[in-house]
This record gives structure tokens, C-alpha cells and sequence, in this order.
């Protein structure tokens, strides 16, 4: 194959964070707490806090190992220069195939807001008009995550305020909930927190890597973690564990709560629906971004097919990869309901950062934001995490990633029986 032009550092800190902060706020705004508080109840702020921590120790690790290596792949590029080439695989394979699912999920989720009854066809068009976007260019896409985060997030204040103002709920909560249920909410909250891994995977075009990848991952988790938790406690405020629990779209039944005749459809459902639909076109402009990418890595190495390292020489992104993805996402609209696919993605991820932190243990160099013992807290966190899902999204990724691997090795055996 030809030599291929190099990515472009275009990125300065701002568009880095606000990449990472609008690859979180749709899944975790409109996805992950009605599930996540059926499942631990009125202890849902204490698995936003878990959540959050070990989103913590995983970013450090990352940030760490993104200083050590700016290139774009994330953790398939550090398991593979600090681990060997298997752990790098897996961790490569685990994103590529969780962010797949998270790609159809928030183009599904666009389609229930934006046109109800045709959801799938308005999420085939999402996902088709987003991968042009990324084809345009990193800048593109970085200049309408920008826009896309200053529409969203000022009306998730809004419904935050509408949610402590409004009478407290006193429904009661749906069956006890323990640490099982406190655990397996904060795996999939976590769902809600990987979207600073996409900075690390565009840290190939990220200027002055080693001060701004750090600073946009602390950056990015930071502003999402506080406004995670105001929508744990107001949406527990308005609803109650019970309603929380049994809400469709929960944000939006704050909004009938909280504003006497401005329901579902009055104006201020009707921003709510609105922001829903821009949040989830955020995440999944970020997350087409991020899976092209780690594609592109893979396929440098030699780990997927070698035509998805094609880059373009006029735009400077990985148009390959990025058609690629697109296509394996519109597969899995047109054949699934992903919306039951957000605990695979989940466990993907947990096994991406489990990886991440074992890599970082591995780092002489140390910053001063990820000691050894985090790394090692970190990787047991997400393990721990990972196991705590429902049994089929365990079930089912094990055989993903068991696929991936015994497909890879068949591979191998062929090229060194050709040499």
C-alpha cells in the first residue's frame, strides 16, 4: 500500500474538551438513568460518585499514556507498546465493537426524539450526514460539537432548576436495591462517562499533546461529573426512585411535573425533545470520530484489514475507517434494537480501561495525576464493574471478543505459514 499522509494537529485544549463533553452528555443525559436508577433506586448519587471515580482513574491512566503516545488508537496504541501485541488487540477490539453498539444506540435514540415511528430511518440519515461531517475534516467536526454542547447543556440547567423547584416526589421505590444494585447502576452510568476517550484517540491531531490532552480528559470529566450528579439528585427530587425507574424519557416527565401545562407537548417538553435530539447527534458525531480512528490504528498494524488505514490527502481523516464504521452502524439499526445494547457497550469499554490502567501500572515515567496504586485501583474497578452487568451484555461480549480473538489468531497462523 502507498504511503499514506499524516493526520493534521489542528485541535487546540477548547475543542479537545468540549469533543469529550459532547461524547458524554447524550448518552448520559438521555440514556443510562432511567435503567441505572431502577436499578440502584435512591442510592443513585452514590453510583454516579463510583461512576465517576473510576472514569477518574481511568482518564488519568489515559492521560498519562496519551503523553507518553499522541498518536490516534487510544489504548489499542499503549496496550501494544507497553503490554505486547494481544492485550493491544483485545483492547482495540473491545472499543471498536462496544463504540459500534453505542454508535447505533445514539442514532436510535435521535430517531425516537426527532421522528417517532420512524425512528430507524431518521437514525440511518443521523449516522449518514454525521460521517459526512467527519469526511469534512476533525475541525468540522470539533466546530459542530461546539455548537451542538452551548444548545445542549443550558437547557439541561433548565431542567436541573425545573427538578429541585418542583414538589418533592413521594413515590416509593421499586423493590430494595443493595450494593449489587448500587454497583451495577454505576456500570451503566459508566457508559455515560467514556466519551473523554475520545480525546485520546484524536491525540494524533491534538497541538501541544502533553499539556492539553491532560488538561481537556480532567476538563471534560470534571464539568460532566457535576452535572451528572444535579441530574441524579433533581430527577430523584421531581420523580422519586419509583418514577425515575419506570420513565421512558425522564428529563422530559420533569418538565410535566415541575411546569403546570407545559408538558410533553408544550414548549418545554418541546426543547427538551429538541435538546435530546442535538445531545445524541453530539455523541455520535464524537463516537464515529473515535471508531474510525482506533480502526485506523488497527489497520496500520495490521490488525484489521489494511485499506481501513486509508487517509484522506485533501481533508486529513481516516475516510476508510469512517465509511466503514458508518456502514457496520446503519447494519445494526436496520437488524437490532440497540437500545438493549447499552450494557455491551458498557462492558466493552470496562475491558478497554481495564487495559488502559494495567498499561499505565507499567509507566516509569509518572505524572503526578496517575500514582501506581491508582492504575491498579482503576483496572480492579473496571473489572469489577464489568461483571456486574446483566448476564447477557456479559455473556454476549465474552463471544464478541473471543470471535475477534480466535480470528486474529487464524490470521496470524496463515501469515506465518507464508513466511
Amino acid at each position: 500500500m502507498s504511503e499514506q499522509p499524516a493526520l493534521r494537529r489542528v485541535l487546540g485544549g477548547f475543542d479537545a474538551t468540549t469533543v469529550g463533553i459532547g461524547a458524554m452528555i447524550g448518552a448520559g443525559a438521555f440514556v443510562v438513568f432511567a435503567p441505572a436508577g431502577a436499578a440502584a433506586g435512591a442510592l443513585l448519587p452514590l453510583a454516579v460518585v463510583i461512576a465517576g471515580f473510576v472514569a477518574y482513574c481511568n482518564a488519568s491512566a489515559t492521560a498519562s499514556l496519551a503523553v507518553r503516545y499522541p498518536s490516534s488508537g487510544g489504548t489499542y496504541v499503549y496496550g501494544r507498546e507497553q503490554l505486547g501485541h494481544w492485550p493491544g488487540f483485545l483492547a482495540g477490539w473491545s472499543f471498536v465493537t462496544g463504540k459500534a453498539a453505542s454508535c447505533a444506540a445514539m442514532a436510535l435514540v435521535f430517531g425516537l426524539y426527532a421522528a417517532p415511528g420512524a425512528e430507524k430511518a431518521a437514525a440511518v440519515a443521523a449516522v449518514v450526514g454525521l460521517t459526512v461531517v467527519n469526511l469534512l475534516g476533525v475541525t468540522r467536526t470539533a466546530l459542530a460539537t461546539r455548537v451542538i454542547v452551548s444548545l445542549v447543556v443550558p437547557v439541561l440547567a433548565f431542567v436541573v432548576v425545573v427538578g429541585f423547584s418542583s414538589p418533592a416526589a413521594r413515590s416509593p421505590s421499586d423493590g430494595a436495591t443493595g450494593i449489587g444494585g448500587v454497583l451495577q447502576a454505576s456500570a451503566l452510568l459508566f457508559f455515560a462517562f467514556a466519551g473523554y476517550a475520545r480525546i485520546a484517540t484524536m491525540g494524533e491531531e491534538v497541538r501541544n499533546p502533553r499539556r492539553n490532552i491532560p488538561a481537556a480528559i480532567f476538563g471534560a470529566l470534571g464539568f460532566t461529573l457535576l452535572l451528572y450528579l444535579l441530574l441524579a439528585l433533581s430527577l430523584l427530587h421531581a420523580l422519586g426512585p419509583g418514577g425515575l425507574a419506570g420513565a421512558t424519557a425522564p428529563l422530559r416527565d420533569v418538565i410535566d411535573v415541575g411546569v403546570p401545562g407545559e408538558g410533553s407537548m408544550g414548549r418545554g417538553g418541546a426543547v427538551v425533545t429538541i435538546a435530546a435530539a442535538l445531545a445524541s447527534l453530539g455523541a455520535l458525531l464524537a463516537l464515529i470520530a473515535g471508531v474510525g480512528r482506533t480502526s485506523l490504528a488497527m489497520a496500520r498494524q495490521g490488525d484489521l484489514p489494511s485499506a481501513l488505514a486509508r487517509i484522506s490527502a485533501r481533508y486529513s481523516v481516516p475516510w476508510a475507517a469512517d465509511i466503514v464504521t458508518a456502514a457496520v452502524v446503519v447494519g445494526l439499526l436496520v437488524t437490532t434494537d440497540v437500545l438493549t445494547v447499552v450494557g455491551f457497550s458498557s462492558f466493552g469499554v470496562l475491558v478497554y480501561y481495564a487495559i488502559a490502567n494495567i498499561a499505565a501500572f507499567t509507566l516509569t515515567e509518572r505524572q503526578w495525576y496517575a500514582p501506581r496504586w491508582l492504575n491498579a485501583v482503576g483496572a480492579a474497578g473496571c473489572l469489577l464493574l464489568a461483571f456486574t452487568l446483566p448476564a447477557v451484555s456479559v455473556a454476549t461480549m465474552l463471544g464478541v471478543l473471543a470471535a475477534g480473538a480466535a480470528a486474529r489468531g487464524v490470521v496470524l497462523a496463515r501469515r506465518r505459514r507464508r513466511a
